[in-house]
């Protein structure tokens, strides 16, 4: 009896105070998926996307707007990835590369502006590591080559792989 209770001591102590291992790289958390292609919203969610660009005015607003819609076509293309959705998060991931590459320009903006552009370098460089984490992870569950081929036309070859590394070139940079 008296090994039957050391042992469930034990393992509570080995499981409720052992080390925990974190591989998140990271402290920028990206956003929650919002609504996703083939959802009825989606197109609505476009159409206030696009009109929510000119909410954000200005060399840090347009920071902020690009970053977010980065993080959001990122976590899209990652999470059609994962459900083999290929030409649609294919396209999500080039979407958020878009947006992407015009963060640091808004940012250079800002500098030659005379604005202190520190604490957004900080934040661009954390977000450019959760991408390039994230990124990092995709690759491995998704296939190098895809061939989509639609009904009657004709097949569309996605280099997904390659696609995914250039994304990463891309956040890189900005490190």
């Amino acid at each position: 009896m008296k090994n039957f209770l050391f042992f469930i001591l034990f393992f509570f102590f080995l499981t409720f105070f052992s080390p925990v291992l974190v591989f998140a790289e990271s402290s920028y958390v990206l956003p929650y998926p919002s609504s996703m292609p083939g959802s009825l919203f989606y197109k609505v969610h476009l159409v206030f996307e696009g009109i929510s660009k000119y909410w954000y005015f200005g060399d840090f607003g347009q920071f902020e707007y690009n970053l977010k819609m980065a993080d959001k076509y990122l976590v899209e293309a990652k999470t059609l990835l994962e459900y083999k959705q290929y030409l649609l998060g294919y396209k999500s991931l080039q979407e958020s590369d878009f947006y992407f590459s015009n963060i640091l320009p808004s940012l250079m903006k800002a500098e030659k502006n005379n604005k202190n552009i520190v604490q957004k370098n900080l934040v661009l460089k954390q977000a450019a590591g959760k991408h390039i984490e994230t990124l990092e992870k995709m690759e491995l569950n998704t296939p190098a080559i895809f061939i989509w081929q639609p009904e009657k036309a004709l097949p569309t070859t996605l280099y997904l792989k390659k696609a995914i590394i250039s994304s990463a070139l891309l956040r890189k940079k900005s490190l």
